[in-house]
């Protein structure tokens, strides 16, 4: 069992794990995205596509989509404050020395400049951004983002992921092309959130 084929059949190692714990997957559910979105070791772990996927099998009855995005919103919550804070604690004694080539004290300064005129719609935007939306939390806690300003686009970001996600499989899931064609389907959210990420990348190799 490896990573890929666990994200490309992601409908039926949930629809296993839903048929074996009963209400809890929602539990399960919960500390993926809290663990994807609140710990900086863990961008590896499904999002997208296993949100979409819950919303498919919650259209089967197998799971209640309001208390699904519910508890997911939370957990996206928990997390994204959880790498804040950890950012925001660490971030001060990490960027401490003047003389550090990664790590000195300007870096700091102009990661907290950016974060203050760009970090509300950095912190939104980025939940739809795999990897990305592991780091810009920790990273917005490092520059020390005012945390009501973080907290007003983490709750707003959040809502807006989880929501699409999971309501896009409850009322698209289960139409014929896509159940049929359910694997490709994930690789193509997949592809579709990397690229801008990917793009952005390129643009920067061609201006060095």
């Amino acid at each position: 069992m490896d990573l890929l084929d666990i994200v490309l059949h992601l409908d039926k190692y949930l629809l296993v794990l839903t048929q074996h714990y009963g209400l809890w997957i929602y539990l399960i559910l919960f500390l993926i995205i809290y663990c994807e979105t609140g710990l900086v070791v863990a961008p590896f772990l499904p999002g997208d596509s296993m949100l979409f996927v819950a919303g498919t099998l919650a259209s089967t009855g197998a799971m209640d989509v309001n208390m699904l995005v519910s508890i997911l919103v939370l957990a996206a919550f928990a997390g994204d404050n959880t790498n804040y804070w950890i950012g925001r604690f660490v971030g001060p004694k990490v960027f401490s020395h003047e003389k550090s080539r990664f790590f000195n004290h300007a870096h700091l300064q102009q990661t907290h400049a950016f974060y203050e005129k760009h970090g509300g719609k950095t912190i939104a935007l980025c939940r739809f951004l795999p990897i990305i939306r592991t780091f810009a939390p920790f990273v917005a806690g490092v520059g020390s983002m005012s945390y009501h300003r973080f907290l007003l686009f983490s709750v707003a970001g959040g809502l807006s992921w989880i929501a699409f996600f999971v309501y896009c499989g409850y009322f698209l899931g289960n139409t014929p092309i896509i159940k049929q064609n359910l694997s490709i389907f994930i690789m193509m959210i997949i592809l579709l959130t990397i690229l801008p990420g990917a793009i952005g990348l390129l643009r920067q190799k061609l201006k060095s």
